[in-house]
């Protein structure tokens, strides 16, 4: 450890010598929602389009994604190997992620992935390493997503969610939490797009006919 680096933490245990034990967090607040299943899934697409993502719910998902893909020009798609077969359009070149490097990610026109759960009231989808998933790099250097969402899979409140995400954190997965298209207003409030992950996110819902 460098001379300079323990000074600095010397001096941060100095200041904190004194401070109070343990302190209680409230756990007062909401942790369950009270929305029914369709409720749900409308305030998510409500909060998607918010971010300023194409959210679109429907009873024929793969069709859905055929046509967005379509409507953003995309025929090289990045995909997991576990992608469910139901949901791989006809017509595009589906380029299976086994470790490509990220020269090749950038090079792909989108990536269509799954997710582990979704939050209505933050219109956030995570993603934790699951089937149909991905890696994290296959959903952050693409600049499109296409994300499907089963409508099962829509919880209220930001709690439900992290209480789904709970066994993929036990078991050390990487989770992605994605609200909206990747932006930053950090550089005099400007905002740009597609720093941090894709520009573009369209969001297909899952629902029963």
């Amino acid at each position: 450890m460098s001379a300079a680096r323990e000074e600095v933490l010397a001096r941060v245990r100095a200041a904190l010598a004194d401070a109070p034990g343990e302190v209680p967090v409230p756990r007062a607040y909401r942790q369950r929602g009270a929305l029914d299943g369709r409720a749900r899934v409308g305030r998510f697409a409500e909060r998607v389009r918010e971010y300023g993502a194409a959210a679109l719910v429907t009873a024929e998902p793969a069709r859905a994604v055929a046509d967005a893909l379509a409507r953003h020009g995309a025929r090289r798609v990045g995909v997991p190997r576990d992608l469910p077969a139901g949901l791989c359009p006809p017509g595009v070149e589906l380029v299976v992620d086994d470790g490509l490097e990220a020269a090749e990610l950038d090079a792909l026109d989108a990536a269509l992935t799954t997710c582990a759960a979704a939050c209505a009231e933050t219109g956030t989808i995570a993603l934790a390493g699951g089937p149909g998933e991905g890696r994290r790099a296959l959903t952050l250097v693409p600049d499109l997503h296409v994300c499907v969402v089963e409508a099962a899979g829509v919880v209220e409140t930001v709690p439900e969610l992290f209480e789904r995400l709970e066994p993929a954190a036990r078991e050390g997965r990487p989770i992605v939490l994605v609200s909206g298209p990747s932006a930053t207003s950090d550089i005099e409030l400007s905002r740009v797009e597609g720093v941090h992950g894709p520009r573009r996110l369209v969001v297909v819902v899952g629902v029963c006919a």
